[in-house]
């Protein structure tokens, strides 16, 4: 193995994938040569890691594999946007497939925006399907985010392309739909089906916002999400409301 330099080496490991790269390891591991021992001792800690988040994606099975002696379509819900001064509220439903594994899903706030759109694509593409359910402005400000948040979530499963068996939700507890859930409180980090749900969600909605910001340039709509941040509150009291603030929530700013 000497034979190879220690660019080469590090070419290969960074070429070899995680499920292999064990073996590789140990074909250089009689390399004397201390590069090589720092490449090696690099990649082992990459290996724990990478075992450690399979191991944490276990672990988030645990309400699924309960639901799955009984059921064949569970079904994670969650939302985004209950606190913005503007735009909508949106929930995300996801239906994984069982034996389906997707490593990192993790409440999406915890999450870079760069690992939520790589887990956005990862999602739609190895789901069993997903929805998006929206609760506009006006809807906000007619029953409340909380009926909204509500109505957001029943109108995500209804457009799956499958009637799930058992919702697992988010720290609440659906009214008005007839299958069996469990809310479960932090659900986005202890429920796959939830954090996907969670990831759809907010990807969905953060790319509304940064279209509405072109329409509404003002107010930084790309960078706070329709948050009240200090520099989208200075630009509400300077510019006043536009048509996708929430009325019911920015009385006391304009006023």
């Amino acid at each position: 193995m000497s034979s190879y330099s220690i660019s080469d080496i590090k070419s290969i490991l960074e070429r070899t994938t995680f499920e292999d790269i064990n073996h590789v390891i140990n074909d250089f591991r009689i390399d004397e040569r201390v590069g090589v021992k720092k490449l090696i001792a690099q990649y082992e800690k990459k290996l724990q890691s990478y075992y450690d988040e399979i191991n944490r994606i276990e672990d988030m099975k645990v309400y699924e594999r309960k639901y799955y002696e009984q059921y064949n379509y569970i079904c994670g819900i969650d939302e985004v946007g209950r606190g913005p001064l503007a735009g909508p509220v949106v929930s995300g439903a996801v239906v994984l497939k069982k034996d389906v594994n997707i490593l990192y899903l993790n409440d999406s706030k915890k999450l870079s925006e760069k690992k939520r759109e790589e887990l956005y694509d990862e999602i739609i593409d190895k789901a069993e399907c997903y929805s998006v359910g929206v609760a506009s402005v006006s809807t906000i400000d007619e029953i409340n985010i909380l009926q909204s948040t509500y109505e957001s979530m029943r109108n995500a499963i209804s457009g799956l392309d499958v009637t799930p068996e058992v919702l697992l939700v988010d720290a609440v507890t659906i009214p008005g739909v007839e299958m069996p859930q469990e809310g479960i409180v932090k659900g986005d980090a202890k429920s796959v089906s939830i954090a996907a749900a969670s990831i759809i969600a907010k990807v969905t909605r953060d790319r509304m916002m940064e279209e509405y910001d072109k329409i509404y340039p003002e107010y930084g709509f790309k960078r706070n999400k329709g948050y009240g941040t200090e520099e989208h509150v200075k630009a509400l009291k300077e510019f006043g409301p536009c048509p996708i603030h929430r009325i019911s929530f920015i009385r006391n700013l304009v006023d």
